[in-house]
């Protein structure tokens, strides 16, 4: 199975994916991890994308795409994977498709997860208060543009998923075990 979770940051994304890889066993695979690995192993990959990193370049889609392909062969990801942080565009997505494609596979779901927004500056504040601040990010002015970058970049995906037939949405803004339970239904 090939899930991809989407939403605005604090949605709970991270939360339900957790739960994702401990009831049903997929192994959520982040471009971030996955690009740490590749280097800390010395793949060709991973060489290609120390260089890139050391210039203070962007990581290219091909390499991106390159890492998530190699992630599928391994063993662990036999009973499938959650992809975080990727695709974060179109063109990425299109990359990922034809990756796909070419091993006879395909995405399987891809579940946005629905908040208010005006609600996750709370969830946020929460989230620093009951962590005592562990989380850099955690604050307001961090929020906002995580959202303005979300929704440049990212949400434009949501239209293109739902092109396909494969965009389902649930409500972010039930508890955890509701939005979990809900996650459920669409995965099967």
């Amino acid at each position: 199975m090939i899930l991809i979770l989407f939403g605005a940051p604090g949605c709970g994304k991270g939360t339900q994916a957790l739960r994702l890889v401990e009831e049903r066993g997929l192994v959520q695979l982040s471009s971030g991890e996955m690009l740490r690995s590749a280097i800390a192993v010395g793949s060709e990959l991973g060489l290609r994308a120390k260089e890139i990193m050391d210039r203070g370049d962007l990581m290219s889609d091909d390499i991106i795409v390159g890492m998530v392909a190699e992630r599928l062969d391994a063993p662990e990801c036999a009973n499938g994977v959650i992809l975080d942080g990727f695709p974060r565009t179109v063109a990425q997505a299109k990359a990922l498709d034809k990756m796909l494609c070419a091993r006879g596979i395909g995405i399987d779901h891809v579940i946005e997860i629905k908040v208010d927004e005006a609600s996750l500056f709370a969830r946020i504040e929460n989230r620093a208060a009951e962590s005592g601040g562990a989380r850099s990010d955690d604050n307001a002015d961090t929020l906002r543009n995580r959202l303005a970058v979300y929704h440049e970049n990212t949400a434009p995906l949501l239209p293109y998923y739902e092109a396909q037939g494969l965009l389902r949405s649930v409500d972010g803004m039930a508890s955890v075990e509701g939005v979990a339970s809900r996650v459920a239904e669409v995965v099967g």
